[in-house]
């Protein structure tokens, strides 16, 4: 969050499995996709992307390796009990000291030992300020009712959840999705970058929370499990700030965007012919994440008027423009390009995509911007990442002009092949 200077523009707080990841309608990540090309070209650089899953960190890491999922600025996992900010995850302290009021997990393992209807839930979910159980739905009442009085006559002071159709999670009072959102908006607000747009997602009832929150806006996906749209029914259905949408996942929270008119809501991906599009403020991201989708549709074969399109790339380079290779090989901008032509439609009918995470462009001095960004490329099973920077010049109203290209195997990367690695 430290990159920004200034109030964000639009704050983005979703839940991941099926939220923002669909599981079971779109094996190719199509929608999510969609939502990576729109953030990295049009919000990245001034606003906030938050995941709050109920996900452990262990299993949110391997959700990253599994998913083409973007680096949010901040991760809030298992169920709200922990929060950590940027690539490294550095943890917040703060808020575990919040969460330790009231709190002994030494008695809530006590006391829910006692409820054969409680079956404990793999140990990856287990974390310090939260138990997580599966239990049948008919059982949930009886039990929370028992269980809290219990804990409350232990001088604890908890929060039960009940979401995705079995799971029931023990929290402290103080934990949550919606607790630690309305957390980060304090310390938003606290460092003079509350931001002017919030706009939180969801699909079940762990969700909730997210949509008690004031002044936020609120998304409930198509999908949205029967908890969520019972309590929206009897909690919030009159509530203009919150919307059940029509799409499912990622799809449903690019549709809210245009619906709450949040700010541009057309991705890059829905574009068919870029030499066609116009687009308001052009900048230099907004040029590499349409130069690696077009990549991407010229190894699937997806491009018509070839010819055109590879003349236009042509003619954005300086002619001196440099490509260096990861392999740390060099060779001209426009040669690249043309080394393009033999690879047209070699991935065609094969799960081949291509995605760019924190593109953040830097105007380094007037007429002069570097870009950095991850570029990833995956081809089956098997994923690759580089870390890009390329240096733009501009002059008013004649566009960028590309003038270097540097790309290094990023360290995510296990299997550095230079093979088909072209740009």
């Amino acid at each position: 969050m430290e990159r920004l200077t200034s109030p964000p523009r639009l704050m983005i707080v979703s839940d991941l499995d099926e939220t923002m990841v669909d599981h079971h309608n779109d094996p190719e990540n199509l929608s999510l996709l969609r939502f990576n090309s729109l953030w990295e070209d049009a919000y990245r650089h001034d606003s906030l992307l938050v995941f709050s899953t109920g996900r452990a960190p262990t299993m949110y890491k391997k959700l990253r390796k599994q998913r083409p999922l973007l680096t949010p600025d901040v991760i809030i996992t298992s169920v709200g009990t922990e929060i950590a900010y940027g690539n490294s995850m550095v943890r917040d302290d703060e808020w575990i000291e919040i969460l330790n009021n009231k709190w002994d997990r030494g008695i809530v393992e006590e006391e829910t030992s006692k409820f054969p209807e409680l079956t404990l839930q793999s140990e990856t979910e287990q974390r310090p300020h939260k138990l997580s159980f599966h239990i049948d739905k008919s059982k949930v009442q009886a039990v929370t009712k028992e269980l809290s009085q219990r804990l409350e006559k232990r001088g604890l002071d908890i929060k039960i959840i009940f979401s995705g159709g079995n799971a029931f999670v023990v929290l402290p009072q103080g934990g949550g999705k919606g607790q630690a959102l309305a957390y980060l908006l304090k310390k938003l607000k606290t460092e003079g970058k509350l931001p002017i747009n919030t706009l939180a997602c969801g699909d079940s009832g762990n969700d909730t929370e997210l949509f008690t929150i004031p002044n936020v806006y609120g998304v409930m996906v198509s999908n949205a499990q029967e908890e969520l749209l019972e309590w929206y029914a009897e909690n919030a259905k009159d509530n203009s700030n919150i919307i059940h949408a029509s799409e499912r996942c990622a799809g449903g929270i690019i549709e809210a965007i245009g619906h709450f008119k949040l700010g541009p809501n057309l991705s890059p991906r829905d574009v068919s012919d870029f030499l066609e599009c116009k687009v308001d403020n052009v900048n230099p991201g907004h040029e590499v994440v349409k130069l690696f989708l077009f990549y991407e549709r010229w190894r699937r074969g997806e491009v018509e008027n070839c010819e055109t399109y590879t003349a236009s790339l042509k003619a954005s380079c300086h002619p001196a423009g440099v490509f260096v290779h990861p392999s740390g090989a060099e060779r001209s901008l426009r040669d690249t390009i043309d080394e393009l032509g033999k690879y047209y439609g070699d991935k065609k009918g094969k799960k081949f995509r291509v995605w760019t995470d924190q593109v953040l462009a830097t105007d380094t001095m007037p007429g002069t911007w570097i870009v950095k960004l991850d570029k990833w490329e995956q081809t089956g099973d098997e994923r690759k990442c580089c870390t890009t920077t390329v240096k733009f010049t501009s002059k008013e109203g004649e566009g960028f002009v590309w003038e270097h290209v540097q790309q290094i195997w990023s360290e995510e990367t296990e299997i550095k092949d230079d093979s088909n690695w072209i740009i």
